[in-house]
C-alpha cells in the first residue's frame, strides 16, 4: 500500500479537516509517524472519530495500522509529494546537472578501487569471450557501452539486456571466458544468479555496482561505484556518468595490455569509416 499515492488521489474529495489532517502528513512527517491518534487530532484541531474514519478512507483498518503503512511509504513517498524545488530556467538547470556530473566523476575518482579494475583489465584482455549483462536503463546501456568500447580493440564480446538470455549464456560460458555485468542499485537478483552460475563452471566474473550489495558478493573482481543520490527527482541521475567513465577507464587499461592487436583492430575500423563515409580521419573512432 502507497499511503501517499492514495492521499494524492483523494486530495481534491477530502473534507476541510480531513485536508488539514494531510497537510500534517505532507508537512511534518516525523511528527506524524511519532503521535498519538489524541496528538493528531489536536494538532489538526479535528476530533479522534474523524482522524480514524481518514485512516479508513486512507484504507487502513485502524490507526495502528495506519501508522505502521506511514512508516513504510515515506520516504519515497515524501520526495514525491515535496520534490526539491527548482529553477526553470535553462541555464540554471544546465548547471546544475553539468555540477552533478561533474561531481560524481569527482567522488567516482577519489573512491576508485585501482587494484580490483587492475584485475579487471586482466581477466578481460586475456577472455577467449566476454559476455556483458546489464538490464533496467541505466545497466543496460552500460552493458552496450561495453560491448561499444571491446569490440574495437579485438576482443569477442556480446552484450545482453534480457534475464533469461542471460541466464542461458551464463550457463553456454566455459573457464576461458568472462562475465561482466553492470547493476547501479546492485540488487538485481537475476545478474546475481547468473554470475553464481558462472562461477560454478569456472568463469571469471566481474561486476560494476555498489559495494557491500548482492551482485558484488556474487563476483569475483568488483569494481565499486558508491555514489549518493541528490534528492531532485526530475534530474537524471549523475551516477549513469560515473559508469560510463569507469568503462572508458577499463577499456583504455585494457588497450594498454593488447596494444599491438588493439591497434591493429583500431586502424582497420578507421580505415573502412575513412573511405565509406567521413572521407577524413578527424571524426571519432567508430562512434
Amino acid at each position: 500500500m502507497d499511503l501517499f499515492s492514495m492521499l494524492q488521489d483523494e486530495r481534491t474529495r477530502l473534507s476541510a479537516s480531513e485536508g488539514r489532517i494531510a497537510d500534517i502528513l505532507v508537512n511534518d512527517y516525523e511528527f506524524a509517524v511519532n503521535a498519538s491518534i489524541t496528538g493528531l487530532a489536536e494538532r489538526a484541531g479535528v476530533s479522534p472519530p474523524t482522524v480514524t474514519r481518514f485512516c479508513r478512507r486512507m484504507g487502513c483498518d485502524s490507526y495502528s495500522d495506519f501508522k505502521v503503512q506511514l512508516a513504510r511509504t515515506a520516504y519515497v513517498g515524501i520526495r514525491y509529494l515535496r520534490p526539491e524545488p527548482q529553477s526553470h530556467a535553462a541555464g540554471d538547470i544546465a548547471k546544475d546537472v553539468v555540477e552533478q556530473a561533474q561531481n560524481a566523476l569527482f567522488l567516482m575518482h577519489r573512491a576508485l578501487d585501482l587494484p580490483a579494475i587492475e584485475r579487471a583489465a586482466d581477466l578481460l584482455a586475456g577472455a577467449e569471450m566476454i559476455y556483458a549483462f546489464g538490464s533496467g536503463g541505466n545497466s543496460s546501456m552500460i552493458a552496450g557501452e561495453l560491448q561499444n568500447r571491446l569490440f574495437r580493440l579485438g576482443l569477442r564480446i556480446t552484450a545482453s539486456a534480457d534475464h533469461a538470455l542471460q541466464l542461458m549464456m551464463a550457463a553456454a560460458a566455459r573457464p576461458g571466458d568472462v562475465l561482466i555485468g553492470s547493476s547501479l542499485s546492485g540488487r538485481n537478483a537475476e545478474l546475481a544468479r547468473a554470475f553464481s552460475l558462472a562461477r560454478q563452471q569456472g568463469t571469471a566474473t566481474v561486476a560494476l555496482t555498489q559495494s557491500a550489495s548482492p551482485v558484488a558478493a556474487a563476483a569475483d573482481v568488483t569494481i565499486p561505484i558508491d555514489l549518493a543520490e541528490a534528492p531532485n527527482i526530475y534530474r537524471p541521475t549523475a551516477t549513469r556518468v560515473a559508469y560510463l567513465v569507469a568503462v572508458d577507464i577499463l577499456a583504455s587499461l585494457i588497450a594498454t595490455r593488447m596494444q599491438p592487436q588493439a591497434t591493429a583492430t583500431l586502424r582497420r575500423i578507421k580505415q573502412q569509416l575513412v573511405v565509406h563515409r567521413d572521407g577524413d580521419d578527424r571524426q571519432p573512432l567508430g562512434d
